[in-house]
């Protein structure tokens, strides 16, 4: 049998209880609109009907806030970045190696008019706010800004698809040709200089998504630490001592070295004859 203390706190719990579910209730009747606060979960990656994302362990950088749901594979040194949705939740979405998804862009796939997957191959550059929905873009490509690419459309190799040009359904992009416009046509054949800018193109993304993946994978400790860093650098003056400089040896007048305020005369005067020696 429960002692007397045990009975008398369950009994306080439940008045305690009972109390609190009263007031709440008092102060939901006095809302004129109602209001239900939902904990957001991380959508970076997102598992649907048991399928999840497969990322390569050298998959260089997926921003924070990017989400990447469903059947979608990624190689090496590829990137999503802030703000892009890559979904394939209908189809499957392959992304090949040092590939990258611009800010705020939109990868799909069709299954109801159309089944069609997205294959995105290597050396892609997608630039911010594109769609690729639902097509295959072969390898060595840019993408422009806000540009699409839509369903059943193939773009060949060594392209380049202007910013805001739309490739309608169906089309094909053939290899080493500029394309523009809406809808998007062929407007000249790609110089070598922009042949080789392409590939250049997702050099310079692979360097700038390892900067990021840095700085992401940071917790608040070390960004409060470069936080200080880059204070001091800015304010502490190039005559005073700086962080990782050496100490001179020199002792001056007995007191200890320049600078060091530790283990002297002055700090601790009681030691003073051995710290002279």
């Amino acid at each position: 049998m429960a002692s007397i203390g045990t009975r008398v706190v369950t009994a306080t719990a439940n008045v305690a209880r009972k109390l609190g579910a009263a007031l709440d209730g008092v102060g939901s009747s006095l809302e004129v609109a109602k209001y239900t606060e939902k904990l957001v979960p991380s959508t970076r990656f997102v598992a649907v009907d048991g399928v999840a994302p497969v990322v390569a362990n050298t998959t260089n950088f997926v921003a924070p806030n990017a989400s990447v749901i469903g059947d979608v594979t990624i190689g090496n040194n590829s990137s999503v970045w802030y703000g892009a949705t890559v979904r394939g939740d209908v189809n499957k979405v392959t992304i090949g190696d040092n590939s990258s998804v611009g800010e705020r862009a939109v990868i799909h796939v069709a299954k109801i008019q159309g089944d069609f997957a997205t294959k995105i191959g290597n050396d892609v550059t997608i630039g911010a706010g594109a769609i690729i929905h639902a097509a295959t873009l072969e390898g060595q490509t840019i993408v422009g800004p806000s540009a699409q690419i839509l369903d059943g459309s193939v773009v060949e190799s060594e392209t380049i698809i202007a910013p805001g040009a739309v490739v309608t359904p169906g089309t094909t992009v053939k290899t080493g040709t500029f394309w523009e416009g809406n809808p998007a046509k062929e407007s000249r054949k790609l110089t070598e200089a922009e042949i080789k800018s392409i590939t250049e193109c997702s050099a310079d993304i692979l360097d700038e998504a390892i900067a990021h993946e840095e700085e992401c994978a940071k917790d608040a400790y070390q960004v409060a630490e470069d936080l200080h860093q880059y204070e001091d650098n800015m304010f502490r003056d190039e005559s005073y001592w700086q962080p990782g400089q050496d100490y001179e040896d020199d002792d001056v007048e007995g007191q200890g070295v320049p600078g060091r305020i530790f283990d002297s005369t002055l700090t601790h005067p009681e030691r003073a004859g051995e710290l002279k020696k």
